[in-house]
């Protein structure tokens, strides 16, 4: 039975319009409520002004919200590749986990084999490129923590679904760090932009940057999220960037 068949349907009517053409972007969240059933509530009710494509349970289970040809309201303001209107670009796929404010539990095996097969579905349907399938702490850095380190990227990838390289070993030198500025803070911040986040190069590590070398760490280099850029996260970008 194709994948599309087994997901059940519940419309939300918090869409509109895409203003962008087709989706060129998967961006996956999780819930941050108690639990599914709330957030299913939540993102079709037309007062949250909120809502998702799929939403995947604990147990696997997929709901329909809105469908791919419509523009859901998830991402709220982000920013990717230089375009802010993410919700007409992406599709939005919504993982019931109560998120880092109440405890961050991992994600059941179950859940985590429903998100590879959607995801793998809409990525081959859509021809989305690896480089496109994006958390939301991605797009919206400092704002966003979503899906969060938890998240097996690594397995997903390894699906067919995303970018991903083995992290760089940490070891022992220099670190970028909120207060620095000069030229090393401003590669850095190029070679972030050039990958896709939403950053301003200026030589300068404020809030900001801090907040965008987080998001990379929950994505990419999971094993330390703590905002500063230290060997392993500066050289597990430079490989990225180089593999696209």
């Amino acid at each position: 039975m194709p994948l599309q068949d087994k997901i059940s349907r519940r419309p939300s009517p918090n869409w509109n319009e895409r203003l962008l053409g087709t989706p060129d972007i998967l961006l996956l969240h999780y819930t941050g409520m108690v639990s599914g059933e709330e957030a299913l509530d939540r993102l079709c009710d037309a007062q949250s002004q909120v809502s998702a494509h799929y939403l995947v349970f604990e147990d696997g289970r997929i709901v329909c919200m809105v469908e791919e040809i419509q523009r859901a309201w998830h991402a709220g303001v982000a920013e990717w590749g230089g375009v802010t209107d993410i919700n007409s670009r992406s599709i939005g796929v919504e993982i019931v986990n109560p998120g880092h404010d109440l405890g961050y539990p991992d994600f059941p095996e179950q859940q985590v084999e429903a998100v590879i097969a959607l995801s793998r579905d809409v990525v081959s349907r859509q021809g989305i490129a690896r480089t496109h399938v994006l958390a939301h702490s991605d797009v919206a850095p400092g704002r966003k923590a979503d899906p969060g380190e938890k998240f097996p990227w690594a397995r997903l990838a390894s699906e067919g679904v995303g970018h991903w390289i083995t992290p760089v070993e940490n070891i022992d030198g220099p670190v970028l760090k909120t207060g620095d500025r000069g030229d090393s803070v401003a590669e850095l911040q190029f070679q972030l932009a050039d990958y896709g986040y939403g950053i301003v190069v200026d030589g300068r590590y404020g809030a900001g940057t801090a907040g965008v070398v987080t998001a990379f760490q929950r994505h990419f280099r999971p094993a330390r999220v703590d905002g500063a850029a230290d060997l392993s996260t500066v050289g597990t970008l430079r490989l990225l960037r180089d593999a696209r």
